[in-house]
């Protein structure tokens, strides 16, 4: 009796490619129909049900979605939330941006200090929570100190509703090693010769950062700029763990009191309500983004 040729002798060469191909693929697809696709589904089931993680969820239609109209919290909790994203974002690039032409030279030990410059971006959210926390005090604090040190009076970082999303603020820069390293990927990337194209025709540093630098580097600013937005977006990690949302719900950005409204509230569908929200205005900023800023970014190649 002739023997059967194995199964993958039966196969061509492209078809072994694809299965190979599903196969390497497949662990991020199960991750997103687990993780992303699946608990969407959840909340969507949720926004019409009330449910409070011990009994039944119980069908309320669009009370939830009417409610939102009726919180009192959620104007501020929406206001922290664009005040810290529109102002921090922003200030980020600069300051990323500023500290990758800083560390984009050639010289002895540079590799030392783009990594001192990178090290704040890893730290764990509890660390970088106890450092501020103590960096903010209004008493002994190390900018309290600095600032009396030059003859100001002293600042409640974390006690007064006005100066605690700046100091947010100024906590997120200290985690722009993230953008740095790919603003610094950018900068190398652009070649040699058209600054020295430049030189030639008497271009100086600024004329070269302008036409140069700048456009080329549009692409990176742009993608900086979409994750930036999103991310601030979702800050919850150190707002929860050095604020809690206060004083006086001053920095209650919507991703806390998402959290708040599930897990203390023990209100899910008014959670899942919430989110939802935070999703269509995420999807409506990149929508905004893309359309008016995308539009003026500079590709080299735009038809490779």
């Amino acid at each position: 009796m002739p023997r059967r040729p194995a199964l993958g002798s039966r196969l061509t060469l492209s078809q072994r490619r694809t299965i190979m191909g599903y196969i390497f693929i497949g662990p991020f697809i199960l991750g997103v129909i687990f993780w992303v696709l699946i608990p969407a589904l959840v909340a969507l089931y949720l926004t019409f049900h009330s449910w409070n993680l011990i009994s039944a969820p119980r069908f309320v239609g669009f009370a939830n979605i009417e409610a939102l109209f009726r919180d009192p919290l959620l104007p501020q909790s929406l206001k922290a939330t664009f005040v810290y994203s529109f102002v921090s974002v922003p200030l980020g690039l600069i300051f990323s941006f500023f500290l990758a032409l800083l560390i984009n030279v050639r010289i002895p030990g540079i590799a030392i200090f783009r990594t001192i410059f990178y090290l704040p971006s890893i730290v764990p959210a509890v660390a970088n929570a106890l450092l501020w926390s103590w960096m903010f005090n209004t008493e002994f604090g190390l900018l309290n100190v600095f600032i009396r040190g030059l003859g100001g009076s002293k600042i409640p970082w974390l006690q007064d509703p006005g100066w605690a999303i700046p100091a947010l603020v100024v906590l997120s820069l200290w985690g722009v090693g993230g953008s740095m390293i790919i603003f610094l990927a950018g900068l190398q990337g652009i070649p040699d010769i058209y600054y020295e194209a430049a030189e030639i025709d008497g271009a100086g540093r600024w004329a070269k950062m302008r036409y140069i630098t700048l456009p080329m580097m549009s692409p990176i600013f742009f993608f900086n700029l979409v994750i930036g937005f999103i991310n601030s977006f979702q800050a919850f990690t150190l707002v929860y763990l050095i604020t809690d949302g206060g004083p006086q719900n001053s920095t209650l950005f919507l991703v806390l009191y998402i959290y708040r409204s599930a897990f203390t509230s023990l209100k899910m569908g008014y959670a899942a309500t919430l989110s939802w929200l935070l999703f269509f205005i995420l999807m409506v900023l990149s929508f905004i983004v893309f359309k008016y800023i995308g539009s003026r970014v500079y590709y080299e190649n735009p038809g490779d």
